[in-house]
């Protein structure tokens, strides 16, 4: 089984920023694709930004040079930079990894989401 747990939100001013990790444990063979989610309309989630295996990344428009995903693979973990931060960007985060068990099945495992709130 594999947990994923998130850290790092809270509340900020408009302008500013905030960094989002998130780490994955248990029985782990490997990690393909990392990525961070907010709420959607009709309970689906958007997709923030995705970090894949070989490292390329991909943002939402709307977050596309302010925010910046990176991940640490020995750490088994995913990062989130948000900068320039703006009232519509509060939400709930959650990080989504997927990847192989040590038994080979693959997992998609979400963490159980982490606030941001942008106000001033």
């Amino acid at each position: 089984q594999v947990q994923v747990v998130e850290s790092g939100g809270g509340s900020v001013q408009p302008g500013g920023s905030l960094r989002l990790s998130c780490a994955a444990s248990g029985s782990i063979f490997s990690i393909n694709d990392m990525g961070w989610y907010r709420p959607a309309p009709g309970n689906q989630r958007d997709r923030v930004a995705s970090i894949y295996s070989g490292g390329a990344t991909d943002y939402a428009d709307s977050v596309k040079g302010r925010f910046t995903i990176s991940r640490d693979n020995a750490k088994k973990t995913v990062y989130l930079q948000m900068n320039s931060l703006k009232p519509e960007d509060t939400a709930v985060y959650y990080c989504n990894i997927r990847g192989a068990a040590w038994d080979l099945r693959e997992f998609n495992s979400w963490g159980q989401g982490t606030q941001v709130t942008v106000s001033s």
